[in-house]
């Protein structure tokens, strides 16, 4: 069977992350909103997101890189300001699917 495979990044936040105030906040999730943004641009990441209603609540996203490497999406992943600044870690691992699967149309969805 053929499959593609893709990087998946599961986005977390650490146990201790690090407190800042609002602004810097603000300010950090900006950066990070653009910097996957740009990875998107670049192929180099199919798609990504925020999760909700997991069981973990620790588990805040899912993105899934297209590098040819766990080292070079770990490279890209660590390099996340929000990973930089403490306030995400990410788990890094292989995954497997049908060829086309992540590019079929899909619906958008609006989060609360």
């Amino acid at each position: 069977m053929d499959l593609e495979a893709f990087e998946l990044v599961l986005l977390r936040r650490p146990a201790h992350a690090p407190d800042y105030p609002d602004a810097e906040l603000e300010r950090i999730q900006a950066e990070h909103l653009a910097y996957l943004a740009r990875l998107r641009g670049t192929g180099q990441i199919v798609t990504n997101g925020p999760v909700v209603e997991q069981p973990d609540p620790s588990l805040r996203g899912l993105a899934f890189y297209r590098t040819g490497s766990v080292e070079q999406s770990r490279r890209l992943a660590e390099d996340d300001p929000a990973v930089r600044a403490g306030r995400l870690a990410v788990e890094i691992m292989t995954w497997y699917c049908p060829p086309g699967t992540m590019s079929r149309p899909g619906r958008a969805v609006s989060l609360p």
